[in-house]
């Protein structure tokens, strides 16, 4: 199958200001040494690497009024948002290299306003263990990283809710999450109440992961900017150990490539965050490698050749 993919700028955000668990800011540089720029590029992709954004040190403070660094989150986002909507508006992709998944705000905010300004259909996939939908009344941490689904859909403090320019950035049918198994209860009653489209893996155990990603992408067509949002903890941690949330019982490698390529088949993938990889808790960097070999997977690479 032939495709065309828009020339890509890499990027990385080196903090884990968002989680519990130190060590996802060394993520970026692992992805590099795993080789992510040189495998987009074999593919026959313009691919730029830009370097790190940068941001605040992060403080390792106790929540304050249910949010843990609140303040650096949000110069975190910010700066992401600006590096993306740079890159979108010369016409290049934008990948996000986390960091934790509270970056998520911050990349979804500027491809959100982008589509808004070029009249684009804005779909977002969320790869993930978790539903991300905490808010400060509900959050048994106060780590942001669980909450940047809730705050794409308004629900948050004004300076990251706000961030695209208005509110909600997202609205919860522009949202299908696939993998999630790890659910707060609080978290679990407004999921419910929000109607937001979770593929779990029950679900995805029941009817296959090839008809969940055709629900998913169903309506996705040339009109359509996806946007894939993929926490490396999606992964079971069998296969990618190092992330700092680890949750037993989820995607295989096989079912982890059906993703990828059924996305990739697509051609509408215009954006991309990889987040969530911790080097600190990983086996000879062998979640960065896995995650290299997907990302090549959502640029075409196939197992099968198909007319």
């Amino acid at each position: 199958m032939s495709r065309s993919y828009p020339p890509v700028s890499v990027f990385g955000v080196p903090t884990d200001i968002g989680a519990s668990r130190r060590g996802a800011s060394m993520g970026p540089e692992a992805l590099r040494v795993a080789g992510l720029v040189e495998a987009i590029a074999a593919r026959g992709i313009d691919a730029r690497d830009l370097g790190d954004v940068q941001g605040p040190r992060n403080p390792t403070l106790p929540p304050v009024d249910g949010y843990r660094h609140l303040d650096e989150v949000v110069a975190w986002n910010r700066a992401v948002f600006e590096m993306s909507t740079r890159e979108l508006q010369a016409g290049r992709m934008p990948i996000l290299l986390g960091g934790d998944h509270c970056l998520g705000i911050g990349s979804i905010a500027a491809v959100a306003a982008h589509c808004r300004a070029t009249g684009k259909t804005l779909r977002v996939l969320w790869l993930d263990a978790h539903a991300d939908f905490n808010t400060s009344a509900l959050t048994p941490s106060g780590n942001i990283h669980g909450m940047p689904v809730a705050c794409l859909c308004g629900l948050g403090p004004d300076a990251l809710t706000g961030m695209a320019g208005f509110v909600p950035a997202i609205t919860p049918g522009q949202v299908r999450q696939i993998g999630i198994r790890s659910v707060d209860p609080g978290e679990k009653k407004l999921v419910q109440e929000h109607g937001l489209d979770i593929y779990d893996m029950r679900y995805i155990d029941e009817v296959g992961m090839r008809r969940a990603m055709e629900e998913a992408l169903e309506g996705v067509d040339a009109d359509t900017h996806l946007h894939v949002s993929f926490d490396v903890d999606m992964l079971d941690p069998s296969i990618a150990p190092g992330t700092g949330t680890r949750v037993p019982g989820g995607i295989d490698y096989r079912e982890a490539q059906l993703i990828m390529e059924m996305v990739a088949d697509t051609g509408r993938m215009g954006s991309l965050d990889l987040v969530e990889v911790n080097p600190a808790l990983d086996k000879r960097n062998a979640t960065a490698r896995l995650a290299v070999d997907l990302v090549e997977s959502l640029f075409g690479k196939s197992t099968l050749m198909r007319d």
